[in-house]
């Protein structure tokens, strides 16, 4: 279990915990994910919003952007050092953040459960032969297995409210 894990940004004036697991941690090779992070993914950690409890003194700083989807997303990041820390996407809005798993204390804890938009994946990177992957996105159908029962449960009911 991942609750109670704690993450920060770089110069450590922002500060987070986890009040629950992960929904789902997602692999994104997304043309857009690889130009925002310079990287050749992103590795996000999908939890409600209100399970991430602010530790340090200092809030992160709200930068809206655009995004593929044309809905935009809110980026959370560290005034001071810049750092993304998490982000709000347009299909759930602020209900759910999208944290930056290497911004958590221990990343290695939360592999991906699932690869999306590896169709646009760097060639050089070879993902394990049993890993789930879509080439776009997964559908609907596909969420019981891949979240689990109950954070499948967790999910709908974010994207409901």
């Amino acid at each position: 279990m991942s609750e109670g894990a704690e993450g920060g940004c770089t110069c450590g004036q922002v500060r987070y915990r986890l009040l629950d697991d992960p929904i789902v941690v997602h692999c994104c090779h997304c043309r857009w994910c690889q130009r925002e992070t310079g990287s050749a993914c992103a590795l996000n950690a999908v939890i409600e919003a209100d399970r991430v409890e602010l530790v340090g003194k200092t809030a992160p700083e709200r930068i809206e952007t655009p995004s593929l989807s044309g809905k935009g997303q809110a980026i959370l990041r560290c005034p001071a050092c810049k750092v993304a820390l998490w982000s709000h996407y347009g299909g759930a809005g602020d209900r759910a953040a999208y944290v930056r798993v290497g911004t958590l204390d221990h990343p290695d804890a939360f592999p991906p459960d699932v690869h999306i938009f590896t169709g646009s994946r760097q060639p050089w990177v070879v993902l394990p032969e049993r890993a789930e992957q879509y080439e776009v996105f997964y559908s609907g159908k596909d969420v019981v297995r891949i979240y689990g029962d109950n954070a499948a449960a967790r999910w709908k009911v974010l994207r409901s409210g």
